[in-house]
């Protein structure tokens, strides 16, 4: 008898419960290969409920914690924060404990944790990230984490796959942050309800991994429970050069989705008609073409968090700014996602433009992003910002204006001082 057609989903969540098949709306357990925490959803909610049981994380050797989030410590809650979670990552021996390399998502793939089919929970909502790499990983609270790492285990309700198909090829200063701004205007927040979206296409294969990364990162945003990129050599190559991984436990070939396999919704898309996007306050669903906003002028240029400042994101703003100065009476504020991105991007030359530029260089941490510290945004502040939400409040005063726009539209918003199609500086 032959299987029946699997998704690359369907099936990495077959391998997790030990079986050939899984279905839709089928409710399965699954055992865990990681799971991710950071400082605000790690040790210092973890550790009162691991005492009150008696119980202890299952696998360390599977636990990665991060500190990203109330970093720098500069406040009273920011410094005990902190000191939880350090002590918590020493007095358990913890080997993967990174501080103050980045953000989670990350650091995560650039320290070699994640693979090809692996099964993984991240104590974030934006930890379909690792889905990029052909890990089916989704985020979780508190509680549920706690059950997580006691017992190596979690369920999960298969989901439909929805295959997003972008064709042709993306124009210069288009990125896949303005394909997920599209999508979220298309879609809506609740677009893709507990689906794993897979995306595929001539647009998606040539796509390097830190824009894969993006795309699965704010398939939170249109509402899945996880984003997917299946693996290709692009995978391999960079997890081989950047994460140091063998490429012999690289698996790209078994984790493919049947060609047949059915399908929940397909979705499909021409990348070469993509305009640049900028979403409106305050939604990423508030998303259309540049050309929409005008001349909207802008006191801050915001290039930060996991899905606007890796090392391709920091990359496009200084392809923009070569040779230029940021307007007069605007602030350019950069904060690398991770160490490692910032120190490539000072090796090869990349952040000495930004710097020239006028950009002010922030902590390698989520930042304004996450509304934490001191990088918040004042009442009346006009923002452009390459963060992956814009939500009224999270990012400082509720009355602060944040637009979301690629890595290349923030740069050319900041030389210009009002929001700008990044086209213009790059023909």
């Amino acid at each position: 008898m032959t299987a029946q057609p699997q998704t690359l989903a369907q099936k990495i969540l077959a391998r997790a419960c030990g079986r050939t098949t899984v279905q839709p709306g089928e409710i399965i357990v699954g055992r865990l290969d990681l799971a991710m925490t950071h400082d605000s959803s790690g040790p210092r909610r973890l550790q009162p409920m691991l005492e009150r049981l008696g119980a202890k994380i299952w696998d360390l050797s599977k636990f990665v914690v991060i500190t990203d989030h109330y970093l720098p410590a500069n406040d009273d809650d920011s410094r005990q924060i902190i000191r939880i979670t350090r002590d918590w990552a020493r007095e358990h021996g913890l080997k993967n404990f990174h501080d103050e390399q980045g953000i989670c998502h990350v650091v995560l793939p650039e320290k070699g944790y994640l693979r090809p089919g692996m099964f993984a929970v991240g104590g974030d909502s934006h930890s379909p990230t690792g889905g990029a790499f052909g890990a089916y990983m989704f985020g979780v609270g508190a509680t549920e984490m706690l059950g997580a790492v006691v017992t190596g285990e979690i369920w999960v309700k298969v989901p439909q796959t929805l295959l997003i198909e972008w064709s042709g090829s993306l124009g210069r200063g288009v990125s896949a942050k303005d394909m997920m701004l599209h999508l979220c205007r298309t879609l809506g927040l609740d677009g893709a309800d507990y689906q794993a979206v897979q995306y595929t296409g001539s647009a998606i294969s040539a796509l390097s991994m830190q824009e894969r990364m993006t795309l699965c990162n704010m398939a939170t945003e249109i509402g899945a429970q996880t984003g997917l990129v299946a693996p290709d050599a692009t995978t391999r190559d960079w997890l081989q050069q950047v994460a140091g991984v063998d490429p012999a436990s690289i698996d790209i070939t078994q984790w493919q989705g049947d060609a047949d396999a059915p399908l929940g919704a397909h979705q499909r898309f021409d990348a070469s008609s993509l305009a640049p996007q900028v979403a409106a306050p305050h939604s990423p669903a508030n998303a259309g073409p540049i050309g929409d906003h005008g001349h909207q002028r802008i006191q801050v240029a915001y290039l930060g968090a996991c899905t606007g400042a890796k090392l391709d994101d920091l990359r496009m703003a200084a392809s923009v700014l070569r040779g230029r100065r940021i307007a007069s009476g605007v602030r350019l504020m950069v904060g690398a996602a991770s160490l490692h991105d910032q120190q490539q991007a000072e090796r090869e030359g990349t952040l000495g433009v930004l710097q020239q530029a006028g950009a002010e260089l922030l902590p390698n941490a989520c930042g304004a992003c996450a509304g934490y510290g001191a990088y918040r945004f004042n009442a009346d502040t006009v923002v452009i910002s390459s963060t992956a939400r814009n939500f009224k409040g999270r990012m400082g005063s509720a009355d602060a204006r944040v637009f979301l726009g690629s890595p290349y539209t923030v740069a050319a918003s900041a030389v210009t001082g009002h929001i700008t199609d990044p086209r213009e500086l790059l023909a």
